[in-house]
């Protein structure tokens, strides 16, 4: 299991689990619109049940004791949906990031996002800032959203960044091993997910 950064809030025992507790869980957020047209609702509906299960998550595996919980929210893929759809996520994105502030801090939880960022609309890469700022102190649970976010696209930004370190000559391509490659990945310092939940 993944090592708990150092600053942290050590983890409660969890003996009425039957095993050893998770450090880091990692859920794909995927089939709220599927969710809604299968019960014959439209697509936006099932995306704003989706953060209520947000809500309920995060603040059950903070009390938990969880040490990160990531949530692949939005990705690189998402961009590709309606125009309208898009904007609507968009929309609950920023709401939720102004609105969950208060659960944030009142349950300890240190926000932070993860993913090509900047591809985010402005008001909500602000918000998004903000409320990272906000929690920055607190020392329980570490909540990643990943938004407009890939696994093949962190690698590729990854490989770059590592590219340019080459060619500036600071980094010798001898030595890079996979220990080389994380510490150019968008979050190195949090452990890999222990679950992955889909």
């Amino acid at each position: 299991m993944g090592q708990r950064p150092s600053g942290e809030k050590p983890r409660p025992a969890r003996p009425e689990l039957g095993g050893p507790f998770p450090e880091h869980i990692a859920i794909i957020m995927d089939g709220n619109g599927r969710w809604a047209e299968e019960r014959g609702l439209r697509r936006v509906f099932g995306h704003k049940e989706g953060i209520e299960s947000v809500r309920e998550i995060t603040t059950e595996c903070a009390r938990m004791g969880l040490g990160s919980l990531t949530l692949y929210a939005f990705s690189v893929e998402n961009w590709k949906r309606p125009r309208a759809e898009v904007r609507y996520l968009m929309r609950l994105l920023r709401h939720f990031l102004v609105e969950e502030r208060a659960t944030l801090m009142e349950n300890d939880v240190r926000l932070h996002c993860i993913g090509r960022l900047d591809d985010l609309p402005g008001e909500v890469l602000a918000e998004l800032r903000r409320s990272e700022e906000l929690t920055r102190a607190n020392r329980g649970m570490r909540l990643r959203l990943a938004l407009s976010y890939g696994a093949r696209s962190e690698l590729a930004d990854g490989v770059r960044a590592l590219a340019r370190e080459v060619q500036r000559g600071a980094l010798d391509p001898a030595a890079i091993d996979e220990a080389t490659l994380r510490r150019y990945l968008y979050d190195p310092a949090t452990p890999d997910p222990d679950l992955l939940i889909r």
